[in-house]
């Protein structure tokens, strides 16, 4: 006797909506169908379709949504980031990148566009500083194919996900401490990048993605403030660029005042600026370095 054939791929989608709706999934429609669409190799639009149609759900589908019901990322289920143009590899070990910093990169291009039609500058020298999966170093180096792109990751597990993402893309990947990375290159970089862990120590994510996947290395900041790594990637920036080079860097929204604060305090920056992200709120933090050094480096974070 020929086997039944398994439900409609429309009735596995609604199904599997209300299951992760019930196990607390932020977007569980979405992630119904992306999940099947996962399986079926086949983009959302494509999906949709098929949906409408008298497709069947693909084999394995129920499994993939009882993993996501239990919170495991989707982007690990997948393997696969999506941020910008690129698609990411992405998984256990590795921080997966935010929509939001997604403006954090168009900051550095629009900066990189204007410089180059008012100083003429057509190879910019440029470094993510904790880049995780490379996603911020990757979408410069394809978007800005003239710039010569350099990253830094401290993880190992990070690291090997970042090669995966970056060599093909021709980006310089170091493994390396921000504090004290590419010593060699102080005072040679067009702009610095990064979006260093900040959350304070005793802010547990409320989302268990985050909480319970989000490598820990990749969120917590250091200090009860959280202020320790993105104090010293400011301090590297100012370590690293030229005169007149351009920082910028992510985080929380509560820590903008401080951080433009800090960087205006220690008169080593000039046109310190606060960014909204797409939800409005102030997310990322830049300025230029001084073309004249008033004070020390290691009054940065005085």
């Amino acid at each position: 006797m020929r086997p039944e054939p398994g439900p409609s791929l429309a009735e596995a989608v609604r199904e599997a909506t209300a299951v992760l709706a019930a196990a607390g999934v932020p977007s569980p429609r979405v992630d119904a169908e992306l999940l099947a669409g996962h399986l079926l190799g086949v983009g959302p639009g494509r999906l949709r379709a098929m949906v409408l149609g008298d497709s069947l759900a693909p084999a394995g589908y129920a499994e993939l949504v009882a993993e996501r019901a239990q919170r495991i990322p989707l982007q690990h289920i997948t393997g696969v980031a999506y941020f910008r143009y690129l698609e990411l590899a992405v998984g256990p070990g590795v921080f997966i990148p935010r929509p939001e910093t997604e403006s954090v990169v168009q900051l550095v291009i629009d900066w990189l566009v204007d410089r180059e039609r008012t100083h003429g500058l057509t190879r910019p020298k440029v470094v993510d500083l904790g880049t995780g999966s490379g996603a911020i170093a990757g979408s410069i180096a394809h978007e800005v194919p003239g710039a010569e792109v350099h990253a830094v990751e401290f993880s190992e597990f990070a690291h090997a996900w970042a090669a995966k993402n970056l060599l093909p893309l021709g980006v310089q990947l170091m493994r390396g401490d921000l504090r004290d990375a590419l010593s060699e290159h102080n005072g040679s970089f067009d702009v610095v990048v990064s979006n260093p862990p900040y959350i304070p120590a005793e802010a547990v994510p409320n989302e268990p993605e985050v909480a319970l996947h989000d490598p820990p290395e990749a969120l917590y900041g250091g200090g009860a403030d959280g202020m320790d790594l993105p104090t010293a990637a400011a301090a590297s920036a100012a370590r690293l660029l030229v005169p007149g080079g351009y920082f910028v860097m992510e985080h929380a929204e509560v820590q903008a005042g401080w951080i433009a604060a800090m960087l205006a305090r220690s008169g080593l920056w000039t046109g310190v600026a606060t960014h909204l992200d797409l939800n409005g709120r102030e997310r990322a933090t830049s300025a230029l370095r001084h073309t004249t050094h008033t004070r020390t480096d290691e009054r940065i974070g005085q």
